[in-house]
């Protein structure tokens, strides 16, 4: 730890602002590479959530539809139970000894009518409840097949991406990190705190026209010449941005 320390005292802030602006110049490239990508990582991870949602939706409305489909055999059932009632009771009324008799079967035949009656309009109820379930069903597996059809165009279309841009990304990435290496932790910190609060990611940004290339704001010219001397750290007043002078690109396009 201590050996790590002494690098870190020895390394000049002129040494650092290169360190800085050459992982500035690494994490664009891989923020451009991203960007090739585009929203497509979004699209694929929302028609997954959204294939995942219908089919939660067809299973709980096919178990609907099943649950209805036994309640409509329970009702046949039923009645296939309240005609054989009437039909033993119309034997009985023929062998009546009194009018008490007859009225009591008659009270009989005439509630299992009724019995039948009531499964008869539930029998249409939950038909037309069916009938409705499975059209949702119909229209929800054509909107199921149609986005797993998107899901696979997308898919495709971001492997094709990622596969063009790999090799070239694990090389940015691993000079990103091997840069990161020689940053002390206080510095790193900060360029990737102003990095994630920029719009365009930009941390680290050269002095253009007498002003900040990330906000494009006028620097005085004694700040500019503090830049230039390369002693110290400065960020830019207005957005915070690490200001390095524009020799520092052109020693990097050198």
């Amino acid at each position: 730890m201590e050996k790590n320390k002494t690098q870190e005292i020895e390394i000049s802030v002129e040494d650092r602002l290169r360190a800085l602006f050459s992982l500035q110049l690494v994490d664009s490239e891989i923020d451009k590479i991203k960007t090739l990508r585009g929203e497509l990582p979004l699209e694929v991870q929302d028609l997954e959530d959204e294939i995942a949602g219908l089919e939660t939706r067809l299973g709980n409305l096919k178990e609907e539809v099943m649950n209805l489909e036994k309640a409509v055999s329970g009702k046949h059932n039923e009645i296939a139970i309240a005609e054989a009632l009437i039909k033993k009771y119309d034997e009985q009324q023929k062998n009546v000894r009194n009018n008490r008799e007859y009225d009591s079967l008659s009270k009989e035949i005439e509630f299992q009518t009724l019995e039948i009656e009531l499964c008869h309009k539930k029998i249409r109820e939950f038909t037309i409840q069916i009938e409705d379930k499975k059209v949702v069903i119909s229209e929800s597996e054509t909107l199921f097949n149609d986005r797993s059809i998107d899901l696979d165009n997308k898919k495709s279309e971001l492997d094709e991406i990622i596969l063009d841009t790999q090799k070239e990304e694990e090389a940015l990435l691993k000079k990103s990190e091997k840069t990161q290496k020689i940053i002390e932790d206080r510095l790193l910190t900060a360029y990737k705190r102003i990095r994630s609060n920029a719009r365009n990611g930009l941390a680290v940004v050269p002095v253009k026209r007498d002003a900040c290339g990330g906000c494009f704001n006028q620097i005085p010219p004694q700040r500019q010449m503090d830049i230039k001397s390369r002693r110290k750290i400065i960020v830019c007043e207005y957005c915070g941005r690490i200001l390095v002078d524009d020799e520092i690109i052109k020693e990097k396009q050198d």
